[in-house]
């Protein structure tokens, strides 16, 4: 699998997994299992665990969370054995939205990432009036502006370009004129 996609961007199955809004956790403390929680990630971004309150854990990897988890619990549990786990039970903040001429236009959530067509697909595919030559993905930049990705879902489907059957990320909106 290339480590680059078509948009010249790091493919997302490559890198470590954050933590999103939605997904539920599962936090254990070795030998303390009443400080061990499966919380939910809140809107807000903050989860809450026993004895410490509110962490903040969205857009963090486990392992960073895991780190500020065992931090904090330092101030209460003086024992260095103490070994804290923070695992991603339930993804469910990987969402994409697929709009304009396709049979349920709307947003997919997805516990695996998914490609173009497979997002395509979930939407009951283009309509009879759709443009598929003109199918475009808008993808937030890191610094808040939208990029315009030009696709041509009809030649994906037909078997050539597939370099251009991304990966897509989360929060991705892909449209079908």
């Amino acid at each position: 699998m290339p480590k680059y996609n078509y948009a010249g961007e790091p493919d997302p199955r490559k890198s470590e997994y954050v933590i999103g809004i939605a997904d539920t956790l599962q936090v254990r403390v070795w030998k303390n299992p009443d400080l061990s929680a499966e919380p939910q990630v809140r809107p807000d971004g903050t989860i809450t665990i026993p004895l410490l309150g509110d962490i903040p854990a969205a857009w963090r990897t486990p392992s960073v969370l895991r780190d500020q988890i065992k931090a904090r619990l330092g101030q209460f549990i003086q024992d260095e054995a103490a070994v804290v786990t923070v695992a991603v039970a339930q993804v469910q903040s990987y969402q994409v939205t697929v709009t304009g001429r396709v049979g349920h236009p709307g947003v997919l959530s997805s516990r695996s990432y998914l490609t173009i067509v497979e997002a395509v697909a979930l939407a009951g595919g283009p309509t009879p009036f759709a443009s598929p030559e003109q199918t475009v993905l808008l993808r937030l930049n890191p610094d808040g502006s939208v990029r315009r990705i030009p696709i041509r879902y009809d030649l994906i489907v037909k078997g050539e370009h597939l370099e251009m059957n991304l990966v897509l990320q989360r929060g991705d909106q892909l449209f079908i004129p």
